[in-house]
C-alpha cells in the first residue's frame, strides 16, 4: 500500500506531530508498505529518511507561531498527490489543508485527518468565548470531507460527538517503549539537574499559549513559598520562553531548550520526581506518556486528556490532575510526592500504564482503518493535472 501524510506545523524542533510521523511511517515500512510524508520547507526538495521519503514544499512562517511553517499553495500538494498516485491519504491539520479531503474523495483516494487540537479549546483559549455553534460548523464541514475524523482520546473526539459526527474514529497514539525506559534513570544527571534541591519537577512541551506553560512556574512558586525545596527544568521552545526567563529569574528554574537527542530526553525524563503536563486543552500529550514510559508520574490538567491515561480511578494511579489553578496544582503535585515516597513500585507501575500504549497498536488500528472498504483491492484513481 503506498501511504501519503501530509502536515504542516511540522519542523526540526516541533514535537507531537514530527514524532507521530516518524513513528507511523518507520512501522509502516517495517510492514512492507511505502510511505511518503509531505511538509513544509524553505524550498522543494526530496530526501529518503528511515521513517520514509520526506518531501518539503515551499512554506510560509505563521506570524506569532514561534516559528511554525505552514505551506504556500495547496496547488503544490494536489500535483504532488497526482504524481505520487497514493492508495490512500493521511492529513495531519485539521485547518488550511482541508481542502485536500474532497479534492481525493472526487478521485476516489481515501483520506482521513487527525483532530490533534480541540477547537472549541483553542477558540476558548485564544478569543476567551465559546462559539458553539461556529465549532460544530467547521467540525461537520471537516467530517464531512473526509473519509474518517480520527481523534487520538476520547476527549479530542468530544466535540465530535457532540454533533453525532459518523465517521469519528478513536485512535490513540503511542510511545517509543524501548527509548523510554525507567532504566534511563540517571543520578548524576539527576543531582547536575537538582542544583541542591530536593525535587526535581520537568515541564517537557513547547512553550506556547494553549499548553499554559506559566502555570508550572506559578506552582513552583507556591511551593517554594510551601517551603519545599524543588526545582523545575523546561525542556522545549516556543514564543513564551523570554517571558518565562525573565518572570523566573529569581526561582530555580533551569531551561534546557530544545533537546535533540532522544536518548539525552529519555535520561532527563526518568531522572525527575513528577512530569508536569499543565495544558489544558492537549488532546493526548506525548510528553506525558513518554513520562510515564520513563517511569515518572505526571500531574496535569484536569481539563486535558491527559488523565485518561493515569488510572486515577484505581488503587495505584499514576499521577493526579488539577483544577487549573496554582493551588490545585501545588496540592496535586505535593500529593504525587507522597505517592512516591509510600510506593517503591510506582516507576514500575508508570512504564506498565505505557505499555498499554505501544505503537504496534496505533498503526495496526491505522491499517485496519485504511483496509476497511477494500482490504487487499487498491484504490482505483481517476486523477488528472491539479
Amino acid at each position: 500500500m503506498r501511504i501519503l501524510h501530509i502536515a504542516n506545523f511540522y519542523g526540526d524542533k516541533s514535537g507531537g506531530i514530527r514524532t507521530t510521523i516518524h513513528n507511523l511511517g518507520h512501522s509502516y515500512i517495517q510492514r512492507g508498505h511505502e510511505f511518503t510524508f509531505i511538509v513544509p520547507g524553505t524550498g522543494f526538495y526530496c530526501e529518503e529518511t528511515p521513517t520514509g521519503r520526506m518531501i518539503h514544499l515551499p512554506s510560509i512562517i505563521l506570524p506569532f507561531s514561534g516559528g511554525y511553517r505552514i505551506i504556500r499553495r495547496n496547488k503544490d500538494v494536489r500535483n504532488l498527490i497526482t504524481t505520487l498516485k497514493p492508495d490512500v491519504i493521511e492529513i495531519s491539520d485539521r485547518f488550511t489543508l482541508s481542502q485536500i479531503g474532497p479534492w481525493a474523495k472526487k478521485r476516489n483516494i481515501p483520506a482521513v485527518v487527525f483532530s490533534h487540537e480541540t477547537l472549541s479549546g483553542l477558540v476558548k483559549t485564544h478569543l476567551k468565548l465559546s462559539l458553539t455553534r461556529f465549532v460544530d460548523w467547521h467540525n461537520r464541514r471537516l467530517a464531512s470531507r473526509f473519509k474518517y475524523v480520527i481523534a487520538t482520546t476520547q476527549f479530542a473526539a468530544k466535540e465530535f460527538r457532540r454533533i453525532e459526527t459518523e465517521n469519528l474514529v478513536t485512535i490513540p497514539l503511542g510511545v517509543d517503549l524501548t527509548n523510554f525506559h525507567p532504566s534511563n534513570r540517571d543520578e548524576s544527571l539527576r543531582t547536575e539537574l537538582l542544583k541542591g534541591a530536593d525535587v526535581l519537577l520537568v515541564h517537557c512541551g513547547r512553550l506556547s499559549p494553549e499548553k499554559k506553560p506559566e502555570n508550572s512556574l506559578r506552582a513552583l512558586q507556591e511551593l517554594t513559598r510551601q517551603g519545599i525545596s524543588a526545582h523545575l527544568v523546561y525542556v522545549g521552545i516556543g514564543p513564551l520562553q523570554k517571558k518565562l526567563m525573565q518572570e523566573s529569574k529569581d526561582l530555580p528554574v533551569t531551561f534546557l531548550g530544545y533537546v535533540a537527542g532522544r536518548q539525552k530526553l529519555a535520561a532527563i525524563l526518568a531522572s525527575a520526581d513528577i512530569s508536569l503536563a499543565p495544558g489544558p486543552i492537549e488532546t493526548f500529550c506525548l510528553a506525558a506518556m513518554e513520562s510515564l514510559a520513563s517511569g515518572t508520574p505526571v500531574v496535569a490538567s484536569s481539563t486535558s486528556a491527559v488523565g485518561e491515561f493515569l488510572l486515577l480511578d484505581s488503587a495505584q494511579p499514576v499521577g493526579a490532575t488539577f483544577e487549573n489553578t496554582p493551588e490545585t496544582f501545588v496540592e496535586a503535585i505535593k500529593s504525587v510526592m507522597r505517592m512516591r515516597a509510600r510506593n517503591s513500585n510506582l516507576a514500575r507501575l508508570c512504564h506498565q500504564q505505557a505499555e498499554n500504549f505501544p505503537w504496534s497498536a496505533t498503526v495496526s488500528q491505522m491499517l485496519r482503518l485504511h483496509d476497511d472498504s477494500q482490504r487487499v483491492k487498491k484504490a482505483h484513481h481517476r486523477l488528472r493535472a491539479a
